[in-house]
């Protein structure tokens, strides 16, 4: 199962980041699109991997300016729109499984994010998308101790 998920973040970020160089009408239209440059051979329409990464396109998409404010809040001496396109899509996506999904326990969320920048992104990557989601994490869990405090 997770390596199903591993190869829907990757497509995920794939199409996140075609997509900052151009505009598609739908999730679908991009991922068709997706696929067919890559062939059946590959991964097919089919495969649970592309369902996995439909469900996070459409999350990141639609939440996307709400990922982008809380990113912003916790990029230290750094502007969203000056990272590379691929640590931006990154954030995004392991943004949106923090907040989004509680089915993804936030340590994989921030994990996955993690090796998706060690594949994708440049070397320090991996450790900027790692400081910024564990402040977002760590933020979050004190703004629920804080609730229940006063609950």
């Amino acid at each position: 199962m997770s390596h199903i998920r591993t190869k829907g973040r990757e497509v995920a970020l794939q199409i996140l980041y075609q997509s900052e160089w151009g505009t598609f009408e739908d999730v679908e239209q991009a991922l068709e699109e997706y696929l067919n440059g890559l062939g059946t051979e590959e991964i097919s329409p089919a495969h649970p991997s592309v369902k996995f990464a439909k469900e996070r396109l459409r999350g990141v998409l639609e939440h996307k300016d709400e990922l982008d404010t809380t990113i912003k809040r916790f990029l230290k001496g750094w502007k969203l729109n000056r990272l590379a396109s691929v640590d931006r899509n990154i954030l995004r996506l392991g943004l949106y499984e923090l907040l989004k999904c509680p089915d993804i326990p936030a340590k994989v969320a921030i994990n996955e994010a993690v090796e998706l920048a060690k594949k994708f992104g440049s070397d320090e990557s991996s450790s900027f998308i790692n400081g910024v989601l564990d402040a977002v994490y760590k933020a979050l869990m004190k703004e629920k101790q804080k609730e229940a405090e006063a609950a």
